[in-house]
């Protein structure tokens, strides 16, 4: 079995109450465990790398909870497609 560890340290977020910051740290944390878990990801012989900053694109965020949920989602998985590349 592989260990592989992500430290984000630092994300900028404008416009969020604590109650959708703690949503999408949460989402962020539960989706890239189970991206990164996912053998179908590939990262099984993945060494290690430094990468200082990861572009995602533009992504979009729908008001509340539940829209912070799903952008964190999104911020996984495109984290999960950096980490395969």
């Amino acid at each position: 079995m592989s260990r592989v560890t992500v430290t984000i340290d630092r994300m900028t977020l404008h416009g969020m109450n604590a109650a959708e910051r703690l949503a999408l740290i949460n989402a962020i944390r539960s989706e890239l465990t189970r991206v990164l878990a996912d053998p179908a990801t590939g990262i099984t012989a993945a060494t290690t790398r430094h990468t200082p900053v990861m572009r995602l694109g533009p992504i979009t965020m729908e008001s509340g909870v539940a829209g912070a949920r799903r952008l964190g989602i999104r911020i996984a998985r495109g984290i999960g497609k950096g980490v395969r590349s």
